[in-house]
């Protein structure tokens, strides 16, 4: 008898669904053999919804030794709705975690700069909460949030939370306010100008649309980050997980299995990577 296939996923029950936006939900999952899924902060699972199809999607919860693990997932193609037309209850097929991981380990003692443009933040919170989990071990966390609408910011309470916290530093803004937006109105570029940090001693964490890389990217330069201070998760065009199908290849890179979490002066010179 030879070795599982590794396409084979494991069983996992849905164990609580909250709406995030009109477009995204936080799905709360275990799965049913009762193991946790032992993930690192930046590292995806590949998720089936049965009789539709399989989908990368980002573990957005921060590692821990529980069960449950969480995701937060944007309705966009035939797997993607069809998992938000699930319930509670539900079972669906988890293969992985799959991919690298941020450095977490690396960036102790180092002041952090997370820099999260719209879906983005999902990753991120794994990292942010990971930090926040042993806070000593870190030094200055700064935290920059832009979504496009006030309707399309996740994790409201979370944020409120964070915005609150006397050891963390927390900068918003949206792309277009509405009546009820008193905050910043702008990119997230915009932001940057509102604080300083040491270069030597800060790395910048960055997850968003392709479009804020070149931008955020050349804003944390301008402050004095070298490119190996820079960090980018590059999730998009990932398909299989396993490297096998060439949908996530930028020239010879394969993204699910040398990323999603690259340095930036690793992939600085790829054409593909931030276009």
């Amino acid at each position: 008898m030879g070795a599982p296939s590794p396409y084979l996923p494991g069983l996992a029950t849905i164990m609580k669904i909250e709406e995030q936006t009109a477009m995204e939900k936080l799905f709360v999952v275990r799965p049913n053999d009762g193991k946790p899924l032992g993930h690192k902060p930046g590292q995806f699972v590949e998720v089936s919804v049965f009789g539709v199809g399989e989908c990368p999607i980002s573990v957005s919860s921060a590692p821990n030794k529980k069960a449950d693990f969480e995701m937060c997932v944007r309705r966009a193609g035939n797997v993607t709705n069809a998992l938000h037309n699930l319930k509670v209850g539900d079972v669906i097929g988890i293969r992985g975690p799959y991919g690298t991981h941020f450095p977490v380990e690396d960036l102790k003692g180092k002041d952090l700069l997370f820099v999260a443009g719209g879906l983005g933040i999902v990753p991120l919170r794994s990292f942010i909460n990971y930090a926040l989990e042993r806070r000593k071990d870190y030094g200055r966390i700064i935290v920059l949030f832009g979504a496009r609408t006030p309707a399309d910011r996740l994790f409201k309470a979370e944020i409120a939370s964070l915005a609150r916290r006397p050891d963390l530093e927390y900068l918003e803004t949206v792309d277009v306010g509405d009546a009820s937006w008193k905050g910043n109105v702008g990119v997230i570029t915009t932001l940057f100008p509102k604080f300083t940090i040491d270069p030597k001693k800060t790395y910048a964490i960055m997850v968003g649309p392709p479009v804020m890389y070149r931008f955020a990217i050349a804003a944390a330069k301008a402050k004095g980050l070298a490119d190996d201070h820079i960090i980018v998760s590059l999730e998009r065009k990932m398909k299989c997980g396993l490297g096998k199908c060439g949908h996530c290849q930028m020239g010879p890179v394969y993204v699910c299995q040398e990323g999603p979490v690259f340095n930036f002066a690793a992939i600085k010179n790829l054409e593909e990577a931030l276009s």
